[in-house]
């Protein structure tokens, strides 16, 4: 077996990526898509047709965003038998009530085309705000995927919320620390695969039941170390490398036989002064929010 066939017997692969093509040629279980993935999806002229229906159904840029995201969780969910997820304008981020608002719009959308909700996962950023949108909309049954996490505080906060996935990012926690040390790392020793297992055996370890799936990788190195993680979402490239190699594939991550307590939630203040002591986490969640904002822009941009 190559090694994307073994990683999919001890984890649950997820594609990163709005392309069509992509998802039908690996078969994953469930995808994952974000502002910059659509735009991606849109400039490839792919969905012209679509987008045209579109237009003439609504002037709205904001609500035609909403719609061509929806629509092209439409065409993965015929595909795809597991999740997918679809993101909350990054504007949002720092508003739980607007948060909660687009959430139940995204979600009444795929009801109209025939979608159950508990086949999305509404992703949402990992600050407290958006956390706290979150544990509502899990309350009404609307399951979240909170992204752009970088940190054991935030992901603390996301199992106290009861999040059904949080998507620890990999790769970007790795790109800051290279910058800032002008050091390089292996896979075993790479901060973001670190910050991944730590997060992984700490829910494990305290029982906690939300979905730790991996993500934002930049190497296939990097996926390995992390073989055993409930879910890891990977970019297309780098699901061709791992199918087209056939090294073994050694699990790295295994659920603990000796569960813990839950520990006490933790506060907003204790979150707020956790993120401003990181300065990697506090910096790589805004960069994350700006980047998906400024992709959100060209994709208006586009439609307009």
């Amino acid at each position: 077996m190559n090694q994307l066939e073994q990683l999919q017997k001890i984890t649950t692969i997820v594609a990163d990526t709005g392309d069509i093509d992509s998802i039908r040629k690996f078969t994953p279980e469930d995808a994952t898509t974000n502002p910059s993935l659509v735009l991606k999806a849109i400039q490839s002229g792919k969905f012209d047709h679509i987008l045209d229906a579109l237009k003439k159904q609504s002037e709205d840029t904001d609500d035609l965003i909403d719609r061509i995201s929806v629509e092209i969780g439409d065409e993965i969910l015929k595909i795809v038998p597991g999740y997918v997820s679809t993101e909350v304008n990054a504007r949002l981020s720092f508003d739980t009530e607007k948060t909660i608002a687009k959430a139940r719009k995204l979600i009444g959308l795929y009801e109209q085309k025939g979608w159950s909700k508990d086949r999305i996962l509404i992703k949402v950023a990992s600050t407290w705000e958006g956390i706290q949108a979150a544990r509502q909309l899990e309350q009404e049954g609307i399951r979240c995927n909170l992204t752009l996490l970088f940190s054991m505080e935030q992901a603390k906060a996301c199992a106290d919320a009861g999040a059904t996935l949080i998507s620890p990012f990999v790769g970007r926690i790795l790109d800051w620390y290279k910058k800032e040390t002008q050091q390089e790392y292996t896979a075993q020793d790479d901060p973001g695969v670190v910050s991944v297992k730590e997060i992984y055996n700490f829910y494990k370890s305290h029982g906690y039941k939300t979905i730790v799936m991996g993500a934002s990788f930049r190497n296939t190195g990097e996926i390995l170390e992390l073989a055993g993680c409930d879910r890891l979402t990977i970019a297309p490239a780098l699901l061709e490398e791992l199918a087209s190699t056939q090294s073994p594939v050694v699990q790295k991550l295994a659920p603990s036989t000796d569960v813990q307590p839950h520990l006490s939630p933790i506060t907003e203040a204790e979150f707020r002064f956790a993120m401003n002591q990181n300065a990697m986490a506090t910096e790589k969640l805004a960069e994350g929010i700006r980047n998906f904002i400024a992709d959100q822009d060209k994709l208006a941009d586009l439609l307009g």
